[in-house]
């Protein structure tokens, strides 16, 4: 009876003890929940987050993306990329490199259905490596969806549709990374031995091959953040694709057809690479004098030019504008080409050895430089 009565007893005990805590867990959630929310808040930063794919992003800019072929006297010049970023009533546009369609006389487009049309190359940017093209129909096509460079990580997921290997994989997707934003990276222009110009654009590790210039990069909703365009080559470095923000891609293309020309402003000089000055007697003096590394240096000056106006003469070495270090011809260009005619320009250059800034009102000439 006894050990009844002390059976019974341990039951009561323990279901009151169960009832008080079930009492204390309310009372914590009902009066103390961020207690509770910190400690999911932790969990949630330890899980992994693994993705399965991304082929509804794809899907998306798929049938927008088109194989771009050129041609020079009816024969097959070249082949890359481009994709329809614009519709206007019954007019299509479509985004791609200017050196795709670079010295051609007609170009094509064909569509993921192996349709084939003849396009009009409304305009380009050759220092933008921008180009627009254009066809009229009636039938829908699908349109790209843009997305922004501007709100993309470094970090996040990115992929490329397009051409590699002039079209014998058309329409191959690779996927990769946003590796890195605003990189500065020179370019040379018309296959010559030295850079042209300087871009700033995003770089990938998604994998951008010959044939894939003007298609588009676009991040894991599908939406087109930049045009490939450049792979760095060289010994040692693989992985490294670059692409033209979509923003910087879409201002040059809305300028291109409203049909406002692309003119530079220009200083009126002609001018080498200090490295390459460097072993002309007439400019080697200064240039040990003015121990400088890099910058450009002027081998001429045009007259009545907005060089001669603001006292460049030949022999200076420019090492900035505005501040902004000028490491070479590529360089001069590209901040020379962030002002518009009629600015005023601060221009920093080495004369007989001697640091001095000079005032230059930008004119306008056919000449780039």
């Amino acid at each position: 009876m006894e050990n009844n009565v002390k059976n019974n007893n341990k039951a009561i005990l323990l279901i009151v003890v169960f009832f008080l805590g079930c009492l204390v867990m309310y009372g914590i959630i009902h009066f103390y929940p961020s207690i509770l929310g910190q400690n999911i808040t932790k969990l949630e930063k330890d899980v992994t987050v693994t993705e399965n794919g991304i082929a509804d992003a794809v899907d998306k800019v798929y049938d927008a993306v088109v194989i771009v072929t050129t041609y020079q006297k009816e024969n097959i010049a070249s082949a890359g990329t481009g994709f329809i970023y614009k519709k206007d009533n019954n007019k299509y546009y479509v985004l791609t490199n200017y050196h795709v369609i670079e010295n051609c006389d007609k170009v094509n487009v064909t569509f993921t259905n192996e349709e084939i049309i003849e396009t009009k190359i409304v305009g380009y940017n050759e220092y933008s490596d921008i180009a627009v093209l254009s066809f009229e129909s009636k039938k829908e096509y699908k349109v790209a969806e843009l997305g922004k460079s501007n709100d993309a990580r470094v970090g996040d997921t990115t992929f490329a549709v397009g051409a590699p290997l002039n079209n014998a994989y058309s329409w191959t997707v690779t996927r990769g990374i946003l590796s890195g934003k605003d990189r500065m990276v020179e370019i040379a222009l018309n296959n010559s031995q030295t850079s042209d110009y300087v871009m700033k654009v995003l770089q990938t590790d998604t994998a951008i091959n010959s044939g894939n210039s003007g298609g588009p990069l676009c991040n894991s909703n599908g939406q087109v953040i930049g045009i490939t365009s450049l792979k760095l080559v060289s010994n040692g470095v693989e992985g490294m694709g670059f692409a033209i923000p979509i923003e910087t891609a879409l201002e040059n293309a809305e300028r291109i057809i409203s049909g406002d020309t692309f003119v530079a402003p220009y200083l009126g000089i002609s001018m080498l690479d200090l490295t390459s000055a460097y072993y002309y007697q007439q400019f080697h003096e200064n240039i040990q004098k003015s121990n400088v590394s890099g910058g450009v240096v002027v081998t001429g000056v045009e007259k009545n030019s907005p060089a001669e106006d603001g006292g460049i003469q030949s022999g200076d070495i420019i090492v900035a504008i505005d501040g902004e270090e000028v490491a070479n011809i590529a360089y001069l260009r590209y901040n020379l080409y962030t002002h518009k005619i009629g600015d005023k320009i601060k221009v920093t250059l080495y004369r007989d050895g001697n640091k001095k800034d000079v005032e230059v009102k930008l004119g306008s000439s056919a000449k780039m430089s």
